[in-house]
């Protein structure tokens, strides 16, 4: 039967408006928008409205792209200060804690069910991954440590990778493919994630340099050409046998912390592709589901779910922060912290189109466990966090300074918008200090628009034009944020050990003292 393509069109735009109502709905029912919808898609499916959709194979494909997408968002707005010093430990328990996660499920899916020990294996790899659309989503609701949000976000957006491996081999074992012995396996495994890194690092950096002379005033198209500089990224990987996953978040983590021009709108548009391809994927996935064979696999599933949940999980936890020096607290909330996502379902559908034996069981065991972890970790872990003492005080970013190229006329535009929580209120346009040849050129105010003179005292909810050259952009970038921190005191940056240089009213001209950054809302005497 052939559809029209309008009814087509009709029947997207109403499932994409009803998936935005679902993010309302998420917020006042305390329901994670990611299982409302999965439940959209099954609403949609053969067994409720109808829609018959069986095709693994474009599941599969178009899952790969949404993940893709998914870790792109999460790289663009990850802030590399937020996860550096948490990538040592991050990098672990994305790769050994994912191995000992699916060693520890696939043992006890072996012992608790009805399967042989290379399909309970299998089940292991599927459900090994924590889902990086699933981690981000919750932590925007929560304020957490930088330490433990760093840790959470690297290692959702670093562990696909070694899940992908390991899914992809016992498929092949499974469905009787020749293939590598188990050490040359864990040797390509490990050599296509060296691989990927290094493919994501080159192309971010390079990307950055080119993008960064390709900038025009108008930001509309700059978003589309940082994509699909990711998307290089992804296929360059893929090429030379990397993982194309890794590589995609490594690129947009670099290429998202080289202050390219246009960096708001870039983050604005990312963030809306993560949450279109979060609504497509998960959608997608329930259509695929069959709702009537679930309540066969209710059980093994939630057998699994507790194996995974509490034990293979915090074990993975500690194996791998057992060489640092991470509180028992934080280690509860991680092992709790470990949620399943989209990247289940989708790695379940591999060895469903390779014609795996038992993969149609493996499909429908990993949507149940995925539906329960959303379901029961996700609500919780705002209680956790705070039953912890781990959540820290709300507080917005201080300062948005975005950069538009000039073009022709060899300079930059900064747009800087000075936030409730800015210490930028009460200085003046000469206590910025900025360096030379940058100008405040324009105050925008909710009563109007003031043209600066040195003496102009900033105020909150101010909205300032700073007409620069290239040369200094990121020193005027550093000091706006210096001063949004620290107040007209502040210096021109922190030194390596962690202290600021503040000027002193008694200090040398042109001199500074370096002493200890104090806390926000407190004067240098």
């Amino acid at each position: 039967m052939t559809v029209a393509p309008e009814l087509v069109l009709v029947v997207g735009a109403v499932v994409l408006i009803a998936a935005v109502a679902a993010v309302r709905l998420s917020t006042r029912t305390g329901l994670p928008s990611l299982l409302l919808y999965l439940g959209l898609g099954i609403v949609l499916g053969e067994d409720v409205l109808g829609i018959p959709f069986d095709d693994q194979q474009l599941a599969q494909d178009a899952g790969y792209v949404a993940l893709g997408l998914i870790l792109a968002e999460g790289g663009l707005t990850t802030r590399w200060e937020s996860i550096r010093s948490s990538l040592a430990p991050a990098s672990l328990l994305a790769t050994v804690g994912t191995c000992v996660s699916f060693l520890v499920t696939g043992v006890g899916a072996w012992l608790l069910l009805d399967l042989d020990l290379l399909t309970s294996m299998l089940l292991g790899a599927v459900v090994a991954s924590t889902d990086s659309a699933a981690v981000f989503s919750v932590l925007r609701s929560v304020r957490l440590p930088r330490r433990v949000v760093g840790m959470l976000e690297a290692e959702s957006g670093f562990n696909d990778a070694p899940a992908v491996l390991a899914v992809i081999a016992l498929t092949a074992s499974a469905t009787g493919q020749e293939g590598e012995p188990w050490w040359l396996a864990v040797l390509l495994a490990a050599a296509a994630l060296v691989i990927g890194l290094v493919v994501g690092v080159a192309v971010g950096w390079l990307g950055a340099a080119v993008l960064s002379r390709l900038a025009t005033p108008v930001s509309g198209p700059f978003p589309l050409a940082v994509v699909a500089a990711v998307g290089i990224a992804y296929g360059a990987a893929h090429l030379v046998h990397g993982s194309g996953f890794l590589a995609v978040y490594v690129a947009a983590l670099v290429l998202g912390n080289r202050r390219l021009p246009h960096g708001a709108a870039t983050r604005g548009f990312a963030t809306s592709l993560g949450w279109l391809a979060q609504i497509g994927l998960f959608v997608l996935l329930g259509l695929l589901v069959t709702p009537s064979r679930l309540p066969g696999v209710v059980l093994p599933a939630l057998a699994v779910t507790a194996v995974l949940v509490l034990v293979a999980r915090p074990l993975s936890v500690m194996s791998s922060m057992v060489w640092f020096r991470v509180p028992w607290r934080e280690q509860v909330f991680l092992s709790w912290a470990g949620l399943r996502g989209a990247v289940p379902i989708v790695l379940a559908t591999i060895p469903v189109v390779e014609g795996a034996p038992g993969a149609q069981r493996i499909f429908d065991v990993v949507f149940v466990v995925v539906v329960v972890s959303v379901l029961l970790q996700a609500p919780t872990l705002p209680v956790l966090a705070r039953r912890l003492g781990l959540v820290e005080r709300l507080d917005s970013e201080d300062v948005d300074v975005e950069s538009t190229p000039l073009g022709r006329m060899g300079a930059d535009l900064l747009e800087v918008h000075v936030h409730d929580s800015s210490r930028l209120h009460g200085v003046s346009v000469q206590e910025l200090r900025l360096p030379q040849p940058a100008h405040v050129s324009l105050v925008v105010r909710p009563d109007g628009a003031v043209v600066p003179t040195p003496t102009t005292t900033l105020r909150h909810g101010d909205s300032l034009l700073v007409v620069t050259t290239p040369a200094v952009r990121d020193r005027v970038d550093r000091r706006l944020r210096a001063v949004s921190e620290g107040g007209r005191l502040a210096s021109w940056g922190d030194d390596d050990a962690g202290h600021s240089a503040v000027a002193r009213p008694d200090a040398p001209a042109g001199g500074v003292v370096v002493r200890r950054a104090l806390p926000r809302g407190r004067q240098a005497p």
